[in-house]
């Protein structure tokens, strides 16, 4: 496992600190195994929230993932131009896009959540069995995303 970044000893101890440089290990370890799948982190992040909510508004899918809407456009763009999603306009309100996930599409969702699951299982490999469960409780708790029951 890597070593922590030195830091000022007042800092270092501090959990905010320490879950920073996990959140910033675990996001590389996601980010390499999804490079290894083709994508990017917001590529996987956009595609994952299409096959949820799918057929979703272009607007309402960027709110839904905190994206800009500049930013949502290329990230449209880069899917579409790999077959993993469609642009059309929403039957409901035709001046707006409906994005659809394609059937590449929901492939490669699985093949890179099974990816990011492996990441995770590395970042969290230090831990038992029974120590990642209640960490992961512990981590739902302190960030307000509690898993539902």
């Amino acid at each position: 496992m890597a070593t922590t970044p030195s830091a000022p000893s007042t800092i270092r101890t501090l959990p905010s600190w320490l879950l920073g440089r996990a959140a910033a290990r675990g996001r590389g370890l996601v980010a390499d195994a999804l490079a290894r799948e083709g994508l990017k982190m917001w590529h996987h992040v956009v595609l994952s929230a299409v096959a949820d909510l799918g057929p979703v508004a272009q607007a309402e899918l960027g709110r839904s993932v905190s994206l800009d809407p500049k930013d949502m456009v290329g990230v449209i763009n880069d899917l579409q131009a790999e077959g993993l999603v469609e642009r059309a306009p929403d039957p409901r309100d035709r001046r707006k896009n409906a994005i659809t996930i394609t059937a590449r599409g929901r492939r490669t969702v699985k093949r890179c959540a099974d990816a990011a699951e492996q990441a995770n299982a590395e970042l969290l490999a230090p831990l038992s069995p029974d120590e990642r469960k209640r960490f992961l409780e512990l981590l739902g708790r302190i960030s307000g995303v509690e898993e539902s029951a």
